[in-house]
């Protein structure tokens, strides 16, 4: 019928720390208390875990996966590590080959803790085929997840030295938004839904026209989908519109009708007082990556400021590319340090951070989920507390997010579906899934 989950070290609630019993039955969570019959449901034994909501990664590039460490991007910022990496191998990356890389970011996000995915998918050019979108959604399918694909389009080569390298025609915004109707299939805006679409241009500075932007921003409000882009990643952003349109980059966003609450930027990283003010006002929401800022070089956002005006600050892991990692538990231990570090040790709390990444994520894409609370999605996770890293730690309910990675998971639930059991997954043989990777990955490096 369902689950019962008892014996944790506690469970972690907006309220505070509950040490008690979770009944999981028709993918929600049913019942919170103590003690409770199993009334045929199956007992899982939470001995030495603490219990999570599960995370919400709200930005993400899948198909990245499989470019980690990639030898001429180790030491080159943003602009020159696109046409270095990701830029370079995309154009040439199969239907298969985005599959398989798929699945093995989505394992990294399980194994990390994280329950929902939104991933910035980019792979599309004018004679791109929609094999290419839908096998991120077969995998995302395949293992469970709950899944936003945020669907990303270039209609000009712009300015941004990445796009410039590729020499592939770009699409029409006619086009991307006649893709659009097909991808409208797998869109469900139910509170509890596995699936929706977003409108996600690759760039608002560097890859779209500003009519392009509002014809964009017309779609996605009439079939109520959420907005997303990278925004002030670095400098380079507000250089380009100052000079380009003669405003801020908030500026421009806003003249294109692309900011509110259904609108969300990743990184920030590069962003002044009025601009900070401008989203609060608009309430728009970022996505908050700092791994991969730190990686590129780019800066740390003012993600702490952000907060404290109103702006609903989320976490996202970025691609692997540029991070080496897909972990929304690294992202979160990062950001709860990097933050001390640049603002005092009182500066930050860890249920603060905690809310970044799990139930501001949840709110920002309108899941019904990053919450332990009676009715929302039964998307939980269990950790170990008792293994050599967190087993001393003397405030186990954040253990995990003080000690990182490497983590256990020894269960993970999904719409109340284990798709981790007893630190296995449930829905991938990982050994198989990177054999096959290595093999497609030898033909793409034999074609590049």
């Amino acid at each position: 019928m369902g689950y019962v989950i008892k014996n944790s070290e506690g469970i972690l609630k907006a309220a505070g720390t509950f040490k008690g019993d979770v009944r999981i039955r028709e993918g929600i969570i049913a019942e919170i208390g103590y003690d409770l019959p199993l009334q045929g449901d199956e007992l899982i034994d939470a001995r030495g875990c603490v219990i999570y909501p599960g995370m919400v990664n709200t930005h993400h590039h899948l198909a990245q996966s499989v470019l980690k460490g990639i030898p001429d991007g180790l030491n080159k910022g943003l602009g020159e590590w696109l046409a270095a990496v990701p830029y370079r191998f995309w154009p040439k990356i199969s239907p298969r080959l985005t599959y398989l890389a798929a699945k093995l970011g989505l394992y990294e996000l399980q194994f990390s803790g994280a329950t929902t995915c939104a991933d910035h998918h980019y792979l599309y050019h004018y004679q791109s085929s929609p094999e290419v979108e839908e096998a991120v959604w077969r995998a995302a399918r395949n293992m469970g997840m709950r899944f936003v694909l945020c669907r990303g389009s270039a209609t000009s080569i712009g300015s941004h030295k990445g796009v410039q390298s590729m020499q592939l025609k770009p699409e029409t915004p006619e086009l991307v938004m006649q893709r659009m109707e097909h991808s409208l299939n797998f869109h469900d805006n139910a509170p509890l839904s596995m699936s929706r679409v977003c409108m996600a241009p690759t760039s608002l500075i560097h890859s779209c026209e500003a009519g392009h932007l509002k014809e964009f921003a017309k779609f996605a409000r009439q079939h109520q989908l959420k907005m997303h882009s990278h925004l002030l990643e670095v400098s380079d952003d507000e250089q380009q519109a100052q000079s380009k349109y003669g405003m801020s980059a908030m500026e421009y966003a806003a003249s294109c009708d692309w900011v509110g609450e259904d609108v969300w930027f990743a990184h920030m990283v590069h962003t002044d007082k009025p601009a900070r003010q401008l989203l609060s006002d608009s309430h728009t929401s970022i996505s908050h990556c700092p791994t991969s800022n730190c990686r590129l070089g780019s800066g740390i956002a003012s993600a702490l400021d952000m907060d404290s005006i109103g702006i609903n600050v989320t976490m996202g892991v970025d691609g692997s590319a540029s991070a080496e990692s897909g972990s929304m538990l690294q992202e979160l231990n990062l950001a709860w340090l990097l933050h001390r570090s640049q603002h005092g040790a009182d500066s930050i709390k860890l249920n603060q951070v905690m809310g970044w990444g799990t139930k501001n994520g949840a709110d920002l894409l309108g899941f019904k989920s990053g919450q332990i609370a009676v009715g929302y999605a039964a998307d939980l996770v269990l950790y170990r507390i008792d293994s050599p890293r967190m087993a001393m730690v003397h405030s186990p309910e954040f253990a995990p997010i003080l000690c990182g990675e490497p983590a256990i998971v020894e269960y993970s639930f999904i719409q109340g579906r284990p798709v981790i059991a007893k630190q296995e997954s449930t829905v991938v043989d990982i050994h198989q899934l990177v054999a096959e990777l290595r093999h497609e990955m030898a033909l793409l490096m034999a074609n590049v």
